[in-house]
């Protein structure tokens, strides 16, 4: 079996499933292969080390070929320090020194990246930046579901950072005395608009737990004051949220992922609130935009961390 640099591999390291995709390295739209296994993260690190190393053997029998180089989107972040893994939700990798572990098993160089920055570069590349901006110098992605994070590209690149945190919008302090979260802040983005801090909201006014789909429901057919102070907490914090990274790093284009991104207020009243904040005189010319690629971002920006 030859070993070949012609192909752009990409790995997208869930908790759990792990996703291998392979794309053609002149024409990156162009799929060669997508393969998926379960990940079995509960069986710990050493075995999704060797579960990496079976999805990757399934697809170099498949081509008839093996990787040179694979990147990686990973549920934290390679500390450039000390090059072991941080801020991982898939507790073992913590504290690993993934990057050398997976180099050494696969016997090929390897590129590791925060999932959302993996999301933000496969849109800048590959998916709705493409549409809105292509010559976009500065692009921020946005994840907003059970979580809130974010990724930044500059360049085409993905933007690390000396700690190896760029692009880590989700905990930055929103709410003075708020929730307090794992990272040992209180009040930080996550915690007041994410999915779940959302419905916990809506659950400490009413004693009801409801999912974000049917309060966003409730709040469409007047029906419910909560649901709509809710909605109206969602809608304030995102334009004093969003503001803050305009402010600092003017992107060309935001791309909002993840399911709360699916709410098209957002892009609407939402977007009118970052006016409030922005220290711009009011106006906003952000494109803020919903993603193209889907659940594909993340192994397509995996692949393009080598292109």
């Amino acid at each position: 079996m030859k070993t070949t640099d012609a192909n752009l591999w990409g790995i997208d390291l869930g908790g759990t499933k792990i996703e291998c995709a392979v794309l053609n390295a002149a024409k990156p739209s162009e799929v060669l292969i997508r393969e998926r296994i379960d990940t079995e993260a509960g069986q710990g690190y050493e075995h999704i080390l060797a579960r990496v190393k079976i999805l990757v053997d399934i697809v170099s029998s498949k081509l008839g070929q093996r990787p040179t180089h694979i990147g990686f989107a990973t549920p934290g972040v390679l500390n450039p320090r000390t090059q072991t893994m941080k801020n991982c939700n898939t507790v073992c990798m913590n504290d690993q020194p993934m990057a050398k572990d997976l180099a050494q098993i696969l016997a090929c160089e390897v590129k590791l990246a925060n999932d959302a920055n993996c999301f933000a570069l496969a849109e800048t590349l590959l998916g709705v930046v493409q549409e809105v901006n292509p010559s976009a110098e500065m692009v921020f992605g946005i994840i907003m579901g059970t979580g809130v994070g974010g990724g930044l590209v500059a360049h085409g690149k993905v933007v690390q950072g000396l700690h190896g945190i760029g692009g880590e919008w989700g905990h930055n302090i929103l709410e003075e005395g708020g929730t307090p979260c794992y990272c040992g802040k209180a009040g930080c983005v996550e915690h007041v608009i994410s999915g779940p801090a959302l419905e916990q909201f809506y659950f400490n006014q009413t004693g009801e737990s409801k999912r974000m789909p049917e309060i966003m429901r409730l709040y469409a057919a007047k029906s419910d004051p909560v649901a709509e102070a809710t909605v109206e907490r969602m809608l304030e914090n995102f334009g004093r949220a969003v503001s803050t990274l305009i402010n600092v790093i003017d992107p060309d284009v935001i791309v909002v992922g993840g399911g709360l991104g699916n709410i098209d207020l957002l892009y609407t009243e939402g977007y009118d609130r970052i006016r409030k904040y922005i220290f711009n005189s009011r106006e906003v010319l952000t494109p803020i935009v919903k993603p193209k690629l889907g659940d594909s971002a993340g192994v397509f920006g995996a692949a393009m961390l080598f292109a």
